[in-house]
């Protein structure tokens, strides 16, 4: 019988991930929105912000959003490229930033 892949962002432990953005540090390039605009959004301020399952824009300091599973490589590429540092995945269950800029 075939396991049934997590429906969530996860790490290779199967543990769901969260995103979130420092907008202290967004510069505003959009690559993240390139990269995965169903996770993130560039709002009038000029800042990205990450959204909600439902499509809303969180605009809460420190707000998260669970990474689809589907999208991982476009968060984790979005992390990676960013010219701000600000992107950070983490995974739920510790907070543990896995990609981003305090990734160990």
């Amino acid at each position: 019988m075939q396991q049934e892949a997590p429906a969530e962002g996860a790490t290779g432990t199967g543990d769901p991930l969260e995103v979130w953005i420092d907008q202290d540090l967004c510069t505003g390039d959009g690559i993240c929105a390139q990269y995965a605009p169903e996770v993130f959004e560039l709002d009038i301020d000029g800042l990205a912000y990450v959204k909600s399952e439902d499509d809303e824009l969180l605009q809460d300091p420190g707000a998260t959003t669970r990474v689809p599973l589907p999208l991982l490589t476009e968060v984790v590429d979005s992390a990676k490229e960013c010219p701000g540092d600000c992107i950070h995945v983490r995974r739920v269950s510790d907070k543990v930033e896995v990609y981003g800029p305090d990734a160990e």
